[in-house]
């Protein structure tokens, strides 16, 4: 099996919903970054076997959007491109897409990651209100035309959310936050336990940009209304309490826990991502960051949709003979804090753990996970969340000199993804 690694990737700030990159297109976002992280290792457009993107809502104005960031960044046009959907892990998905045209040896060295825009998704017009615009397409008179306007009624302008639409499952008919207070009842997490883990992400966010640790993975952003580049996520309140956490009111169920404040913030953003064969990557000069060692994809029951991590992660480490001792650092996406802290419960619970998996994957060490915060301080843009944890895992990895790293998370349908990093020069 031919040895896949992650050289290095670049992502945008992460921007809080219909802020400073409400204007910017996805794919003009998505090119930004591309181009940034082409320039950085000036690869020359021979050197480039395809481009991959994962992305939730594809833009009608750039579909197959991969293709158009590719253009966009300036990228030859001969080289291929396309884009894959796994909901929130659409950007793993395209990472796990060039593992496999490598394995198979379709490549060598694929631009891969994901991008999304949550303040560009439309808002549509209801079922009414296309029946009424339809038919007027159809009048041929002047008369007709205006007979068919006085039909015309105000309720045709209520329109059909599509951010609101897309958080909603097709299947069991719940918002992924009606399904995630349904954890939190049935794991009886408390309001107190998942604001104290709010509070920690912003302030291990904070304590991060305060070091600069995100420097060297986030690429500045160019945008008309700003006069230079946005260069730095504008999600992390610095000044987080407890108290102010306390004082939100639930917003799925009002006699419910989930509040906006320890949910994760919708977000615009883009990360991609160099992988390469291993073997090519050194002959080139390359020191990569991480090898790509396994990875996983598990599903469960839609309403069960935030337990994700755990089904992957168990999925994985039958798959690689491991434990959680084996692990010096994990990403756990931060799409409800409610979500995460039952995944805990389940690792570090003897009993849980037999119950779902007959197996108990050793004790879990909540220090390692997050340790520069997550989703809720800086953001979830769904289609570049996936390959976000995994750059920020691989460069913290670099930082600490730790071996094996595991990036994880839900999947809105009821999916979880679960990566194995190994560092190279541990």
């Amino acid at each position: 099996m031919k040895k896949v690694v992650l050289v290095d990737g670049l992502r945008s700030p992460f921007i809080k919903y219909n802020t400073l990159f409400k204007d910017l297109p996805a794919h003009l976002l998505g090119a930004q970054v591309l181009k940034g992280l082409v320039q950085k290792y000036n690869l020359r457009s021979s050197e480039i076997d395809e481009v991959i993107v994962g992305n939730v809502v594809q833009p009608a104005e750039a579909t197959n959007i991969a293709r158009n960031i590719a253009l966009f960044a300036g990228l030859d046009e001969a080289i291929p491109a396309f884009s894959v959907q796994r909901n929130c892990a659409s950007g793993m998905q395209a990472v796990a897409d060039a593992w496999y045209r490598i394995q198979m040896g379709h490549g060598s060295t694929y631009l891969t990651g994901g991008v999304e825009s949550m303040s560009q998704i439309p808002f549509l017009f209801n079922a009414k209100a296309k029946d009424w615009f339809l038919q007027f397409a159809r009048q041929r008179s002047p008369f007709q035309k205006l007979r068919h306007l006085l039909k015309f009624r105000m309720h045709f302008l209520k329109p059909v959310i599509g951010l609101q639409l897309g958080l909603t499952d097709g299947f069991c008919g719940k918002n992924m936050g009606q399904v995630t207070e349904q954890t939190a009842r049935v794991f009886k997490i408390s309001r107190l336990e998942q604001d104290q883990f709010a509070l920690q992400s912003h302030l291990k966010a904070a304590r991060a940009q305060e070091q600069g640790y995100f420097k060297d993975e986030i690429f500045p952003v160019k945008v008309l209304s700003e006069t230079k580049p946005v260069d730095q996520d504008n999600g992390i309140r610095f000044n987080q309490t407890l108290e102010a956490l306390q004082k939100l009111k639930p917003v799925f169920d009002l006699k419910g826990t989930i509040t906006a404040g320890n949910a994760s913030q919708i977000t615009d953003g883009s990360a991609l991502l160099l992988i390469m064969e291993e073997e090519k990557a050194k002959a080139m000069g390359f020191k990569p960051l991480v090898r790509l060692k396994a990875f996983a994809f598990a599903a469960l029951h839609p309403e069960k949709m935030g337990l994700g991590p755990a089904w992957a992660i168990n999925k994985l480490f039958r798959e690689q003979k491991m434990r959680f001792k084996d692990v010096g650092l994990m990403e756990i996406n931060e799409a409800f804090a409610a979500q995460v802290l039952a995944n805990v419960k389940i690792f570090d619970s003897k009993t849980l753990s037999e119950q779902y998996f007959d197996q108990y994957w050793g004790s879990f060490n909540p220090d390692l996970m997050n340790v520069n915060g997550g989703a809720i301080a800086l953001g979830h843009p769904v289609g570049a969340s996936g390959a976000r944890l995994l750059l920020t895992l691989a460069k913290e990895m670099k930082r600490r000199r730790v071996e094996l790293g595991l990036a994880s998370l839900c999947v809105g349908g009821g999916q979880g993804a679960a990566f194995l990093l190994e560092n190279l020069n541990s």
